[in-house]
């Protein structure tokens, strides 16, 4: 068996006398500052309301989402007081209230607050756009005596609305971004995932596409220094509704 030379061992013993003997300070790491925002997604049977967490952390100049929690509302969907308006605001009060406690009271004013409804209150402003106008405009006086920054109440299009489930999908999935193991926020290398969301009555097949079609017909996201052209193809008559009357069929023959 070899020995190490002696000049090595030397060296080794000196160099760990130096190290004990200089004086050490404990550097304070300052915190990262967590900050919140709301989301209602108001659909057609009912309404949830979510809490996002997020920190300085980002990756390309886009933040990156820590924590999520859901507050469901009682009841149904917001599209079901159109005829009583006023008391839209009152189904969501304990779910705002709720909120309020999970928020720290000092970042209230400083939370984004925003509600998106979808597709039983884009009908219902097609077949009765008073109704609707009214509603919306309930829901605003409602979330804007909040103390929470509130940033509007608007009628998501199709498109946008399955734009956002590509996103939420593509995140979960971590094709944006992945941690390396250092921890730090690296892209991912990954390609896009499609995503097929079946609703009652038709589906949609949302991917990323290139070329005119984006431009024309899709929806265009800056995420993560990348840009993303979103296209939705709708199926109608393809959805669930559907698919329960054709088992049927086929059942009774």
């Amino acid at each position: 068996r070899e020995l190490l030379p002696p000049w090595l061992v030397i060296v080794a013993g000196l160099t760990g006398i130096v190290l004990l003997c200089v004086s050490t300070k404990d550097v304070p790491i300052t915190p990262l500052r967590t900050k919140y925002g709301i989301v209602l997604d108001a659909g057609p049977s009912r309404t949830i309301l979510f809490i996002y967490q997020w920190t300085t952390t980002n990756a390309n100049k886009t933040r990156v989402i820590r924590d999520c929690f859901s507050c469901p509302v009682q009841g149904l969907g917001v599209s079901n007081y159109s005829g009583s308006p006023q008391k839209v605001g009152k189904s969501l009060e304990p779910c705002l209230n709720w909120a309020q406690k999970e928020i720290p009271a000092e970042q209230h004013s400083q939370t984004p607050l925003y509600l998106g409804a979808t597709t039983s209150t884009r009908q219902l402003n097609v077949t009765h756009p008073t109704l609707s106008d009214g509603l919306l405009a309930a829901l605003t006086v409602a979330l804007q005596s909040s103390p929470f920054d509130f940033q509007g109440a608007q009628i998501l299009s199709s498109p946008k609305k399955e734009a956002f489930n590509w996103v939420a999908v593509n995140y979960v999935l971590e094709n944006f971004f992945k941690y390396d193991w250092r921890g730090q926020l690296v892209p991912s290398g990954r390609g896009m995932a499609g995503v097929l969301s079946l609703g009652e009555n038709s589906a949609q097949i949302t991917s990323k596409v290139e070329g005119n079609q984006a431009l024309k017909e899709g929806v265009r996201l800056q995420l993560y220094g990348q840009t993303h052209n979103v296209y939705t193809h709708h199926c109608p008559c393809h959805g669930t509704d559907q698919l329960r009357s054709r088992l049927l069929s086929m059942l009774i023959q």
